[in-house]
């Protein structure tokens, strides 16, 4: 499985730089929560863990960012490479409204240019939407659009689409922030039940989110407006939430700004 291990990494845009000196080693087959108040760069630092940020013109980053030892920003490295092996799931779940169910949890695939016989696509259609934990509840209508399904069901297809390309690390952007209460328990024991075969790194704003899925979580925050989100503290999430060694993520985790 594979570790991440970020190296004093600042991330620009142009010439802003957005997140300030990470330095972070992320465990294998482990949930890493991102919290802190909202522009502090966590979002920013998870697409930076698969080259995601790069989309938006004049984007780069100084530092590494090595998973199993090779640094992923090193010339010649394909950052579409990257993206395969690092899967994301976005916000908003977002399946391709004209596609079929089973045609979206393939699109990655087909994105790849892979040839897959009638009996693999199946295969992988079944076994992704089991890891997902939706098999049960649209086996008998994969033909139907993704976008007939509820918020719950879609979101956990999007996951279905990103683990059907088989990557080794699954990063979630606030995955339930558009969910009701009863699909967001059914997406936290989705991650609980993921995190033996992925290495996981979320960000969330729910502190009771961070605290159920994680085991080790980085607080970031910004001193004020246009300076860099750094990491305050990064620690196993029970230290972080009962004895913070900083005031200012006691703070944050007790409510207190944010």
């Amino acid at each position: 499985m594979k570790q991440i291990d970020v190296e004093d990494l600042d991330i620009y845009y142009g010439s802003f730089r957005a997140v300030e000196g990470v330095n972070m080693t992320i465990e294998p087959r482990s949930v890493t929560a991102l919290i802190g108040p909202s522009g502090c760069g966590k979002s920013t630092f998870l697409r930076a863990l698969n080259r995601m940020h790069e989309v938006i013109h004049g984007a780069h980053v100084d530092g590494r960012v090595n998973i199993d030892g090779k640094n992923i920003y090193d010339p010649g490295i394909d950052p579409v490479e990257v993206r395969r092996k690092v899967g994301m799931v976005f916000q908003r779940p977002n399946p391709f409204p004209t596609m079929s169910i089973a045609d979206n949890v393939l699109a990655g695939m087909k994105l790849n240019a892979t040839r897959l016989k009638d009996s693999e696509a199946e295969e992988i259609v079944e076994r992704s939407l089991r890891q997902a934990n939706l098999w049960d509840e649209v086996k008998d209508r994969l033909d139907k659009p993704g976008s007939s399904l509820s918020g719950g069901q879609q979101q956990r297809l999007c996951i279905a689409r990103a683990v059907a390309v088989q990557p080794e690390v699954l990063l979630m952007d606030e995955p339930c922030s558009a969910l009701d209460p009863i699909s967001t328990l059914a997406i936290e024991d989705l991650i609980c039940e993921l995190k033996e075969a992925y290495t996981i790194v979320i960000v969330t704003h729910n502190m009771q989110q961070a605290a159920r899925s994680s085991s080790m979580t980085a607080f970031f925050n910004i001193e004020g407006t246009g300076k860099p989100g750094k990491v305050v503290e990064y620690d196993s999430t029970a230290r972080i939430f009962s004895s913070p060694q900083c005031q200012e993520t006691e703070d944050y985790v007790s409510g207190r700004f944010g």
